[in-house]
């Protein structure tokens, strides 16, 4: 049994090793919405390529880009677009962030299956996530007081649907998160949550939504029809709450960042994006 351990052992030296010198070894790091599709992807990678190794860590678009200007990732994920002290923190450290679109990804709004509560407007929305709304008698609902959910300030969703939703898209508003929102770590913490919890309401990218959760239709406002977070609606426009989703890197990317960047924008890379549940960029 330990000859075997060590075998073991050995072997996996081996290869890593042998990834190391090929200079196949990959790191990709930042927004937690695109945790389960860089996976994806990277799977099918290393499948095609045996000698290449891609690890995927989340954290939120913030630590993807803090790892890129540590130059602890070779590739950062963010579901928002770098932000200008990123980008004078980066220079500072002669880093160079490249952005390359890789994918789209509609914001859905969830609800336990059980509230009866199914569409909402983005006014709605608003003042729910700001506080101004705290009952779901307010909108419709039981006499039951709302539990708002929301990303942590660091990652991109968080910031996302603050400007969005709670700003409308408006400089000079400057609506915050009402402080009784439980920040949780990460997408699937607010899935879980919803799932248990008769009173939340939460946020999170399209690909997180299952049976375990409603996901609500949006109007922009009162007068306009309600939508569906659904990959048709997002890739003609129609979903108030969409968004892209983004690859930074140092520089143009070159080697075998190059090459795994240009398999996730291949045919086969954007059909892995609609398998997730995504939106790719040109529907196939």
């Amino acid at each position: 049994m330990l000859k075997k351990l060590l075998l073991g052992i050995f072997v996996f030296g081996v290869m890593g090793i042998a990834v190391a010198a090929t200079g196949d070894s990959l790191q990709i790091k930042g927004s937690d919405t695109m945790v389960n599709l860089a996976q994806s992807w990277a799977e099918q990678y290393m499948e095609e390529k045996p000698l290449a190794f891609v690890a995927v860590t989340g954290g939120g678009s913030g630590t993807g880009f803090a790892s890129m200007i540590n130059g602890t990732c070779d590739i950062a994920m963010a579901s928002r677009e770098i932000k200008q002290k990123e980008v004078e923190l980066a220079k500072a450290k002669n880093i160079s962030p490249y952005e390359i679109k890789i994918a789209l990804d509609g914001l859905a709004v969830v609800v336990n299956p059980k509230n009866p509560v199914g569409k909402l407007t983005v006014d709605q929305l608003a003042a729910i996530f700001s506080g101004k709304i705290t009952n779901w008698k307010q909108i419709g609902g039981e006499d039951k007081s709302i539990v708002v959910l929301s990303r942590e300030v660091n990652s991109g969703t968080h910031v996302y649907f603050k400007e969005h939703i709670l700003r409308k898209n408006d400089p000079n508003n400057k609506e915050e998160y009402t402080p009784r929102a439980l920040l949780l770590s990460s997408s699937q913490a607010i899935a879980d949550e919803v799932a248990q919890n008769t009173g939340a309401i939460g946020y999170y990218g399209m690909g997180y939504i299952s049976d375990k959760q409603k996901a609500v239709a949006v109007a922009q406002n009162e007068k306009s029809p309600y939508i569906e977070p659904e990959i048709d609606n997002v890739v003609s426009g129609k979903y108030p709450i969409s968004r892209p989703l983004f690859f930074y890197t140092n520089g143009q990317p070159q080697g075998n960042v190059k090459d795994f960047i240009d398999f996730a924008l291949s045919k086969e890379g954007q059909k892995i994006v609609l398998e997730t549940d995504f939106v790719p960029l040109a529907k196939k």
